[in-house]
């Protein structure tokens, strides 16, 4: 099934080893509220030369495994809505490499989770979530664990630093929470060095000040959002990842630097992709 449009898709890597349907429903039903269309796409391993004649029937068989896989994916998302326009395709060439090109031109990428630990995600040849988290040109959101929709009111958590980083992670947490009609918690983690002497209070009232500034502009335009700020003291992704516990959705933005692929992530990001209880959506900074 084909959709045409000149608007931004959401693009699901449809995974054989994603657990359930959890993944793709997130994914068609944040399509459905951003009334984009929903594009699903499935990456095999590229074919090789056999002289044997071995491979053929082989890559066959994973282009056939990979239709049926996007095709159950459309028919989930389809069942949830009937008007969302859904695009399939399954492609041959590297998992990665192939989603970092549709980010280009995508509105948000979705992926799941293999659940892999950090040694298993190193060693596999197959993990994508890191890397492409970590170069996408649009956010990305890795459905791990499911939105948590039971508690009232619904919430949405932004981790804040007051970095460009964490800005764009506000101006995107806030256009989250506004069409899910969710407020908004605002955090501010503060990690002291050991043995260096600090007025606590002092500056957990800067560090207070700072996170109301950080987020004036978008509370400006976005009234409707119940706002709340928090400052603590802790290890960002454990105090992150606890905030996270009853939310809909945590956001955060991506600050890396160079080299491998976990350190363009940024720390806290990479550990929350393992620790966080919901879905945690890592937002880019946008190119000037």
């Amino acid at each position: 099934m084909t959709a045409t449009s000149e608007r931004r898709p959401i693009v699901l890597g449809v995974d054989a080893l994603d657990r359930g349907p959890l993944t793709a429903a997130w994914a068609a039903d944040e399509a459905a509220r951003r009334n984009l269309p929903l594009r699903l796409v499935h990456v095999i391993a590229p074919r090789f030369r056999d002289p044997r004649g071995y491979d053929e029937s082989f890559h066959a068989e994973l282009w056939r495994s990979g239709y049926r896989l996007v095709e159950k994916a459309a028919f989930l998302a389809l069942e949830r809505h009937p008007d969302l326009a859904v695009d399939t395709d399954v492609v041959d060439g590297n998992a990665g490499h192939v989603l970092l090109q549709e980010s280009v031109h995508a509105e948000l990428v979705v992926l799941g989770s293999r659940r892999l630990s950090r040694l298993e995600e190193v060693l596999s040849a197959h993990s994508v979530t890191v890397p492409v988290s970590a170069r996408a040109k649009c956010p990305v959101a890795v459905v791990r664990e499911p939105e948590h929709t039971t508690h009232e009111p619904p919430y949405v958590v932004v981790g804040v630093d007051g970095s460009q980083a964490s800005a764009a992670a506000v101006d995107w947490a806030f256009g989250l929470a506004a069409r899910r009609g969710a407020g908004l918690r605002a955090l501010w983690v503060w990690h002291p060095l050991p043995f260096l002497p600090v007025d606590e209070e002092a500056t957990l009232q800067r560090l207070h000040g700072m996170l109301q500034e950080s987020t004036a502009e978008w509370a400006g335009r976005y009234p409707d959002v119940e706002l709340t700020h928090e400052v603590v003291r802790g290890h960002p992704v454990e105090e992150l990842a606890k905030a996270s516990a009853h939310a809909l959705a945590l956001v955060v933005g991506r600050r890396g630097h160079g080299g491998f692929t976990g350190m363009w992530l940024g720390s806290v990001p990479h550990g929350l992709l393992h620790r966080a209880h919901c879905p945690v959506i890592t937002v880019p900074v946008a190119p000037r």
